[in-house]
């Protein structure tokens, strides 16, 4: 008895090439960083957003953001590390996992990626409709501290986020709601729970997506709501990647034979343009009809020991 797949199903054994895949994340992170970059609103607008947030979590008793900044700020031991984890791991880490997905879970892999990237488009909407300045970038009455700015000296940052020094310009300090920095932890972190054979990889799928909450809001590049409104993005670009998967196959169903049919028109075009001769001339090593007939004669008359 033969079992039936879905008529969306991925085919099992699909191949991943890396020299497709790059140009595909780079595209996506492209449009993402310009996107930042587009929608970096009205300052005023965006600081009311960013106050709001902060009235909303003191009515709430969420307002872990102060107690964290002022630790961060008098703890140079705990405030230094924690901004070279901001600036860094954000870029290194999730990286790392799609590597290790790609050559060690293959067949996790398309999924992986596929969710990562609605989610960070998701982000990006986010950014868009509720530009949001981080408690670093409120008035210093408010009463929170840049530590990225105290502790400059000591990394490659300036006074602008986790931008390198003269490159501020580049990125977009406004983007602070939903906050990817812990939505793409909580994406590392999830995979390496379900992925991971060590209760090693287990544990830091556990502990790095809540380091990364405390360091984004220690560094008060973020508010808590910041941190929740990243969980719910990678929520719901979880719930997004089995249809977005299911619509790519059947586009791919489609095109496919429409793309085979253009690129096998355009190879027989070439061959036939640049495969034209004249009356009597024959293309070197071409074999005529004659000659194949006279070929096929003399096969036939060899002796059958010999052939």
């Amino acid at each position: 008895m033969t079992s039936r797949s879905s008529p969306y199903t991925a085919p099992r054994h699909h191949p991943h090439r890396w020299w497709s895949e790059l140009p595909l994340l780079a595209v996506v992170y492209a449009v993402y960083s310009a996107g930042r970059l587009l929608v970096r609103g009205d300052v005023t607008t965006a600081v009311d957003h960013g106050l709001a947030i902060l009235r909303v979590e003191q009515a709430l008793s969420l307002n872990a953001e102060h107690p964290l900044n002022r630790l961060f700020t008098s703890t140079p031991a705990l405030g230094i590390p924690a901004d070279f984890a901001y600036a860094s791991l954000h870029y290194l880490v999730t990286p790392a996992i799609l590597i290790w997905l790609y050559r060690r879970r293959p067949a996790r892999y398309r999924a992986a990626r596929t969710w990562l990237m609605l989610s960070t488009l998701l982000g990006l909407v986010g950014f868009t409709l509720l530009p949001t300045a981080p408690p670093r970038l409120l008035d210093a009455a408010h009463g929170f501290v840049d530590t990225m700015a105290q502790y400059s000296s000591y990394g490659w940052w300036g006074a602008e986020a986790s931008a390198p020094r003269g490159l501020g310009g580049m990125t977009n300090q406004y983007a602070a709601m939903p906050s990817l920095h812990v939505g793409w932890a909580l994406w590392c972190g999830v995979l390496l729970w379900r992925h991971g054979r060590t209760p090693l990889m287990k544990a830091i799928g556990v502990a790095y997506p809540l380091l990364t909450v405390f360091v984004v809001m220690g560094t008060a590049n973020h508010y808590f709501l910041d941190a929740v409104a990243g969980g719910a993005v990678m929520g719901l670009g979880a719930l997004l990647t089995r249809p977005a998967m299911r619509l790519a196959d059947r586009l791919r169903a489609h095109l496919s034979p429409l793309v085979s049919g253009l690129v096998s028109g355009w190879k027989s075009s070439i061959v036939s343009a640049g495969c034209e001769t004249s009356a009597g001339e024959r293309i070197p090593g071409q074999r005529t009809s004659s000659a194949g007939a006279e070929s096929a004669d003399a096969d036939d008359s060899t002796p059958a020991a010999a052939r």
